[in-house]
């Protein structure tokens, strides 16, 4: 086999653990010329691994061995991500668990997936196959880091493709870990390696490299928007699953206890630090002050402590960067009007001052059109809004730029299908909030995306459908008269 060529490091990339603000580890960002060779050590493995023409349980096989690697180091790999992004320890050990399952799942994909035999019109047989990309770009946020590598790098690699996988600058030591247990695993050498280094550096030029095919992008809308111009002008498929606003409703005939224990774990969990965070509170107005009111009093209630303390229910924000966002955010709900039932700042005292915390924080007051109703703040800031019937709800949570997900409380089957089928949002939850599994397609309307991840559609989005044709003709074929 020919020599693989090796990528070269630039500069250090430090992780700064947002609970006590110390230095967790460090890892070498990707030059331009080291992203060069990693492109050509990932066409190389594609032409030359034999991955990409494995059959299928075979490549089964290798997807599975990933997953009992990842399960034998679940505990280390969760203490790393608590102190690579600040979730609590519990939240993160979850994520392993759902990277497990995402591996398990698309090993059996690979063994069960079919394509079409497609109805003929003439003497052939028709049928489709899929092919892979050749080389994709995965890029994840930092908010779940595991989670989201796993989402994309198991279909990617389920597909046959080679991957570049280019986590956040924010959480960089998940990722490394990920591509280590692989090739451990089995997966050839050079399928999938890590792009580390800042977004706007080296994950633009990941984009923008004439030797990505395919680009599956996990974060905010703007450079959702950026990363689609680049894909529009390379005429290459592209993947992006966006930020959300997105709307948790509460109708008067709603179990209130269940309603209310959602509302604060659907925008509270994760720190509000993530997409489908229910931030925008519907109430219907007789029911709107008592409702409010419980959700304050939960959320005064919740247990803000360092993510590896017992009973810990939120954690820091993940960078200290971003908690001054948040904390932007908040002002100016407050210039606009808005009314802070709850939070709205920094918590005091000791075991807080060298972390990046932020307490849970309601806001009332502010009409649907504000700002601060109407943009991501990615932290854990809830905006409440009353509605009066069917058509107000309506009007107002679809009258943001997003559609990514919405939650439902109600006793009416009836008005579920009908507001469950009238809002714009890629999910629904009715009667639950936050759920989500490997096995059910994921994505968002609108600003908040294109294209589907998770399930049979997530192996689909890395692969290309490809029609083929075997003539069944007795006789010679004639030109056309």
């Amino acid at each position: 086999m020919d020599a693989l060529p090796q990528a070269l490091d630039g500069d250090e990339l430090e992780s700064t653990d947002p609970a006590t603000g110390a230095i967790v580890g460090c890892v070498r960002m990707t030059t331009a010329e080291g992203l060069d060779a990693m492109v050509g050590r990932a066409w190389h493995a594609f032409h030359h691994s034999g991955w990409k023409s494995l059959l299928p349980h075979r490549r089964a096989l290798v997807l599975q061995a990933i997953a009992d690697r990842l399960a034998a180091e679940k505990e280390a790999l969760a203490t790393l991500q608590m102190r690579d992004n600040g979730k609590p320890l519990a939240e993160c050990r979850g994520m392993v668990e759902s990277a497990i399952g995402t591996f398990r799942y698309y090993a059996g994909v690979c063994e069960t997936l079919e394509t079409d035999v497609t109805p003929s019109r003439g003497d052939y047989v028709s049928f489709t196959v899929l092919e892979p990309f050749g080389v994709v770009a995965c890029i994840t946020p930092w908010n779940s880091p595991i989670m989201n590598d796993a989402t994309k790098v198991a279909p990617a690699l389920a597909a046959g493709n080679a991957v570049l996988l280019k986590p956040s600058e924010d959480s960089p030591l998940l990722a490394p870990e990920l591509a280590r247990i692989a090739r451990e695993a089995g997966l050839p050498d050079g399928m999938l390696q890590v792009v580390q280094g800042r977004g706007a550096e080296i994950g633009a030029a990941l984009v923008a490299h004439p030797g990505v095919r395919m680009i599956s992008f996990t974060g905010g809308t703007a450079t959702g928007r950026a990363i689609g111009r680049v894909a529009g002008d390379r005429l290459v498929p592209v993947a992006l699953e966006l930020g959300g606003k997105s709307p948790h409703v509460v109708f008067a005939d709603a179990e209130i206890e269940h309603a209310v224990a959602a509302v604060v774990a659907g925008i509270f969990g994760s720190a509000g630090q993530s997409c489908v965070a229910g931030s925008r509170l519907f109430i219907e107005a007789s029911l709107y002050d008592e409702v409010l009111a419980r959700v304050v009093e939960r959320t005064r209630a919740l247990r803000v402590a360092a993510p590896d303390a017992p009973g810990v229910e939120m954690g820091p924000l993940a960078s200290f960067h971003h908690r001054e966002r948040v904390i932007r955010f908040v002002d100016r709900a407050r210039e606009e009007g808005g009314r802070i039932l709850c939070g709205g700042s920094a918590p005091e005292g000791e075991g807080y001052a060298k972390g990046a915390y932020y307490l849970p924080t309601v806001i009332d007051g502010l009409p649907p059109e504000a700002l601060t109703c109407q943009e991501e703040a990615f932290g854990p800031v809830l905006v409440a809004l009353p509605f009066r019937d069917e058509a107000d709800l309506i009007a107002q949570a679809n009258g943001t730029a997003f559609g990514l997900a919405c939650g439902i409380w109600t006793e009416s089957f009836k008005r579920a299908w009908r507001v469950g089928r009238a809002l714009e949002a890629g999910s629904v939850w009715i009667n639950t909030y936050k759920q989500s599994v490997t096995t059910t397609p994921f994505g968002g309307f609108k600003n908040s995306g294109i294209g589907r991840e998770k399930g049979i559609d997530g192996l689909r989005l890395y692969a290309q459908v490809k029609s083929m044709y075997f003539g069944l003709h007795e006789t010679p074929m004639l030109v056309a008269r």
